[in-house]
């Protein structure tokens, strides 16, 4: 059983001594404060006299972490379904190759269960995961998936948001089941946009589902370095348009950074007006984008988020997808991704509260619980041996620590070995 790089006392209350926090989540304007936490009865306490007293040594502390744009139904198929040539249109035909006769239950259970052990064991607390839509009457995944919301209660909030494209408006009948089945099982409506003569009229008809049924939405928006795409302005002005006013999301936006400075920047300033939430997925963006054979990307394909930032706009960072055809690697790592995400788009020396687009901002998007530190708050702590942030970033943090309530966790990640027998099929 792994513990991580210290095992933590499991009787009685603790004071964890001399630790070290990003400025900004105890609000302090500083990259980094030092803490004192006191932890009783699964929760953070005001200090007790009884406590044991625990020197922590200036190690880094974080709360539990928020990943809010995930893929768990596509997660380890890569052993089985390679992506040919590492482009997008070739993960999206090795993804289309793989569901046919494979995503049963029997398949997608151990794959989203396995990514799920993986990231409770990095230290995430909530997930939301986009689900491919297939017939609604013969639907696997949206059952599953409430079945494993109810498991993981307590251990991993979980959301679902259905992924297909939004022309699928255009079958009335078919929408109107899809809508329903997604608002059953407490979903998210989500979709793909891609350029069409219809799309203001999709994104109305979308939009219009969602509100009715009191539902966010959430879109897979211009993940393309080709300048002349821009749906993100039309999600903007149709929310805007249309009064729409549950939460909206938009992953992805890689065309911006290709596009001329004035109309991305026109097109930031219709989001903001708008209130949408952006998550960046820079880590899959990095693998697909601007990939062509033999020769040297030129782009990263990661959206504008200082821009966005400076526009008051609400920036998260998330996973994406986990050794799929669409992303080789990944392992529900949110540390991961902020130590990438960081590399990628020089989120150092930058503002000093880069690290809430891990904690509060998802949170703000999607309606999970807000990270909170304050007494009477669920302990659940992630703690590095680090104690700044080149420290941090330098090395994985393997060694992590996670509570969950109070209590330690084992940190022991599951064995790919176990899903050999999948990969045979």
């Amino acid at each position: 059983m792994t513990l991580g790089y210290m095992t933590l006392p499991t009787n009685g209350p603790l004071h964890l001594k001399n630790l070290t926090i990003p400025g900004c989540l105890v609000d302090q304007d500083t990259a980094l404060a030092s803490l004192d936490l006191t932890i009783a009865n699964g929760k953070i306490s005001t200090p007790l006299e009884r406590a044991e007293v625990i020197d922590m040594k200036g190690a880094m502390v974080f709360p539990a972490f928020i990943d809010m744009h995930t893929h768990l139904d596509k997660g380890h198929i890569w052993p089985r379904t390679p992506n040919p040539d590492g482009s997008f249109e070739g993960a999206i035909n090795a993804v289309s190759n793989d569901k046919t006769g494979k995503w049963g239950v029997d398949d997608l259970r151990p794959r989203m269960s396995f990514s799920l052990r993986s990231a409770y064991a990095h230290g995430t607390r909530a997930i939301r995961t986009h689900l491919d839509q297939f017939d609604p009457k013969h639907d696997a995944s949206w059952p599953l998936f409430s079945e494993l919301r109810a498991e993981w209660a307590g251990r991993i909030d979980l959301q679902a948001a259905c992924l297909a494209n939004c022309e699928m408006v255009e079958d009335a009948a078919r929408f109107t089941a899809i809508a329903d089945l997604v608002a059953a099982h407490e979903g998210v409506l989500g979709g793909l946009t891609i350029p069409n003569d219809q799309l203001d009229w999709q994104l109305e008809t979308f939009l219009g589902a969602a509100q009715s049924r009191g539902i966010a939405a959430d879109f897979h928006v211009d993940e393309t370095l080709d300048p002349d795409v821009n749906t993100l302005k039309h999600i903007a002005q149709s929310v805007l348009d249309h009064g729409f006013d549950m939460s909206v999301t938009v992953g992805h936006l890689c065309s911006l950074s290709t596009m001329d400075e004035a109309t991305a920047l026109n097109t930031l300033d219709l989001v903001a007006r708008a209130g949408l939430h952006v998550v960046s997925l820079p880590m899959c963006n990095l693998y697909l984008q601007d990939r062509h054979p033999a020769r040297t990307p030129r782009y990263r394909g990661i959206t504008l988020v200082h821009e966005m930032r400076a526009r008051g706009i609400n920036v998260s960072f998330a996973s994406d997808n986990t050794r799929d055809p669409f992303y080789a690697y990944g392992d529900m790592d949110m540390l991961e991704v902020m130590r990438e995400a960081t590399r990628i788009g020089h989120l150092d020396h930058a503002e000093l509260d880069w690290v809430d687009a891990f904690l509060g901002n998802p949170a703000k998007a999607t309606g999970f619980d807000a990270p909170s530190l304050a007494p009477g708050a669920p302990a659940d702590l992630v703690i590095c041996r680090a104690r700044e942030w080149t420290e941090l970033f330098a090395r994985p943090q393997a060694d992590r620590i996670v509570l969950r309530d109070g209590v330690q966790i084992d940190t022991t990640l599951p064995d790919y070995a176990e899903l050999d027998p999948l990969m045979r099929t």
